[in-house]
Formats: C-alpha cells, sequence, structure tokens
C-alpha cells in the first residue's frame, strides 16, 4: 500500500524515456563572485539523478526572484552538478526557445539538459490555478516533448506556478526522491506527534511565523512554542513591554502584527514562551537586559542568557522539537549565542527533531550538529507552509495527476 496519495519513481518505468525534472537548487549566492556558498540543495537531488540515469533528464530550476541580488543564471549551480556528475551534465542559456527545444529534442538518454533561471521567463513568476498555468507559453511549447513530469521540488510546494504545477496537468506526474524523503520525515510530526512537542521559532519572516503559530495551536500540534528573533520583539511588544523604537523600525506594518500577536496571545497565552531577557548591543558591547528594563537605547540582537537556559529545559523535556528560524543576528558573532546553544540543546534532547530548513538548518550544518537531528529540510518556507497545514499546490497537483495516472495507461 501507498504510503501517499500520490505516485513516485516506484511507480513508473524511466529507462529511455525523456523526463522533465523540477528541482529547486534555488541557492546562497554571493552578489559579487556569483559564487555558491552552500550546495546542499543540489547534492540533495542526486539521489533523484542516479533513480534517472537511464532516461534523458531535462533538468528545470529557479533562483531567487525578480530585483533580487541574487536572481541570476543557474551556471554556478550547473558547474557545481559537473562536479558530482561529470558529463553527463550540459547548460543551455534558453528555456523553451528554438535553442533549448532543439537540444531537447536530440537529448539522448543518459545525459542531463540543464535549462536557464525558469523566472528569466516572466510567466514563471505567475501564481494562478493549475488550469490556467497549464496553458501558459512554458508548459504548451516544452510538455509535448516528454513522457514523463518528475516534481523533486520540495522547498517551493508552497507554490503554485507554471512549472512547478502546470506541467502535472498534461502529463504523467511522479514525485521525486527528495519530495518523497522530506514527507515522509515531516509527516511524523504532522500526523500525531508525540507529545509534549516544542516548536522554536525565530528569523524574520514575522507574518508567516505567525501563521504557523496560529494553526500549530489551534490543531494541538504544539504544547509549547519558544520565540526568539523578531518575531519575539512583537510578542514582547504585544505582552506589554516596551522595546523602543529602534526595535520597532525593522518590521513595516508593526502596528498590525503587535495587534496580530495581541490576539494570538490573549487566546493560547500559556503555550507561548517570550524571552525572559534580551542581548542588546550597547556602544558595541554585548549587554543582557531583563525584559521588564526595556526600554533601553540599542538594538535587540539575540535573546539573552536566562532564556537560553530556560529554554533549554523545556527543550531537554521535549519529546518532538519542530525548530526554523534563528534566536538572533547569527552573522554576528557576540549575538550568534542564542542560536548556537538552542540549536546544541535540540541536538542533545532525546527527541525527534526536524529543523524547518533555511538559516537554522545551514548553521546546524556548519556545527556538525546535522548527524544529531532526524530530519533538516532543504525547504524553510515549503516545510513551515507544511507544518502550518496549509494548502499546498505541489502536494496537490502531484495527488490529482495519481488520480488522472489511470487514464494514460
Amino acid at each position: 500500500m501507498h504510503e501517499f496519495e500520490f505516485l513516485t519513481l516506484d511507480d513508473v518505468e524511466v529507462s529511455g524515456k525523456k523526463v522533465l525534472l523540477r528541482v529547486d537548487i534555488n541557492s546562497p549566492i554571493d552578489p559579487e563572485t556569483l559564487t555558491i556558498l552552500d550546495d546542499s540543495r543540489i547534492k540533495a537531488i542526486l539521489t533523484t539523478l542516479k533513480d534517472l540515469e537511464d532516461a534523458a533528464v531535462v533538468l528545470m530550476s529557479h533562483q531567487s526572484r525578480p530585483g533580487k541580488k541574487d536572481f541570476t543564471s543557474l551556471e554556478p549551480h550547473v558547474r557545481i552538478l559537473k562536479k558530482y556528475l561529470g558529463d553527463r551534465v550540459k547548460f543551455i542559456d534558453d528555456i523553451f526557445g528554438p535553442a533549448a527545444r532543439k537540444e531537447i529534442r536530440k537529448l539522448p538518454p543518459g545525459k542531463i539538459l540543464v535549462l536557464e533561471n525558469v523566472r528569466f521567463y516572466s510567466e514563471e513568476n505567475i501564481e494562478a490555478p493549475p488550469k490556467v498555468l497549464a496553458r501558459t507559453h512554458l508548459v504548451r511549447k516544452l510538455a509535448h516533448f516528454f513522457d514523463l513530469f518528475v516534481n523533486d521540488a520540495f522547498a517551493a510546494i508552497h507554490r503554485s506556478q507554471p512549472s512547478l504545477v502546470g506541467f502535472a496537468e498534461v502529463l504523467p506526474t511522479v514525485a521525486g526522491r527528495l519530495m518523497e524523503k522530506e514527507l515522509k520525515a515531516l509527516k511524523k510530526v504532522l500526523q500525531n506527534p508525540e507529545k509534549p512537542c516544542v516548536f522554536f521559532l525565530g528569523g524574520a519572516k514575522v507574518p508567516d511565523k505567525m501563521e504557523i503559530m496560529l494553526t500549530a495551536l489551534k490543531k494541538g500540534k504544539a504544547d509549547k512554542i519558544l520565540l526568539g528573533g523578531l518575531l519575539a520583539n512583537v510578542f514582547l511588544e504585544a505582552a506589554g513591554y516596551n522595546i523602543g523604537e529602534e526595535n520597532r523600525k525593522p518590521l513595516p506594518d508593526f502596528e498590525k502584527l503587535k495587534n496580530k500577536a495581541k490576539t494570538i496571545l490573549e487566546k493560547y497565552r500559556d503555550a507561548i514562551e517570550l524571552p525572559k531577557d534580551v542581548a542588546v548591543e550597547i556602544n558595541n558591547e554585548r549587554m543582557e537586559v531583563p525584559i521588564d528594563k526595556l526600554p533601553v537605547k540599542g538594538q535587540i540582537k539575540d535573546i539573552g542568557i536566562n532564556t537560553i537556559i530556560h529554554y533549554s529545559k523545556i527543550l531537554s523535556n521535549a519529546a518532538t522539537i519542530v525548530a526554523n528560524g534563528p534566536a538572533g543576528i547569527f552573522e554576528e558573532r557576540q549575538y550568534a549565542i542564542g542560536t548556537t546553544e538552542i540549536l546544541h540543546s535540540i541536538a542533545n534532547s532525546k527527541a525527534y527533531k526536524v529543523i524547518g530548513g533555511g538559516h537554522l538548518g545551514a548553521i546546524a550544518n556548519i556545527l556538525n550538529l546535522n548527524t544529531k537531528i532526524n530530519h533538516i529540510s532543504t525547504g524553510g518556507g515549503a516545510a513551515l507552509s507544511l507544518l502550518a497545514g496549509q494548502k499546498l499546490p505541489v502536494i496537490e497537483a502531484l495527488t490529482k495527476a495519481a488520480k488522472r495516472h489511470k487514464t494514460y495507461h
């Protein structure tokens, strides 16, 4: 019996077939040198490519988005892929123009053709229902070349864009190995996490994290939610502490976020742990300030030592831990203490531990704690959307395609 409602590579014959593979190898890039700083997303798709080695594979991905400094070609990514796979890999500076179509047509089994950053084409940046996206130029120009569409872009499962869900409308579609691995690991937390289940949420994406908090609390998934980063600042203010103008400024819509945080606190105060103290930068020094001594002049850059001790105690008694986002400005050494210590506490806990990708996952790798974590997701936003019980267009597209699969035979 299948573990999922969609199909995987185990359900199809790929030998000699022409396969369109959508991955997410969107990586941190140095905007000056265009060097890839962390290739873990590229390494994560190697298992899928291994299973497709007897097929002719056309690989499609994006890097960043229009207007951002790291919105660049996939050429650096291909250099890394070649390091792992050698001459099997070829890059083309085109997406679906005549040059790309010519290369796709003559691509033999065993080879991988990587198309240019799919977001260079404006249609890819549209979010719409799959039926609409199936009619885009991208899908109409490319679909007829392929026998199969494999979606392995776990980090983008929360997006409804042409390359992610459009092809699933018109081609037999299965999930790749990374997609399968991610969903298996997260399912453990999703379905009935062992209790107590503790979430640690930090970082900067405050509106997104609030949604996750709400769902996790409403559905009874989280017994405790520990807060760090900018998220903690908003909740401290909502709980009646004055964090000072300097700390409100980094967040547009601060008042709106504060009011939302107030509503969440009114309903779930017992489940939410706020910092007891914070680390503030005063005269270039790290100063520990208890929250009832706020505001002080200076930027809050980390959780304080007493908070670290308090949070660590809660984490050590957890049976399931879900963590996403750093506790402070970890790029500055003296403000990385919160993040580093929280990660050590998670790693040393006996719980089933999942890190929802992003910066926290990268830091766990740097600290060599990855072997002590059950699963580090390759998709921060995707893992969180999944854990928050949000609708995920890519999963829905895979499930619908599996139902349609009967008609393909």
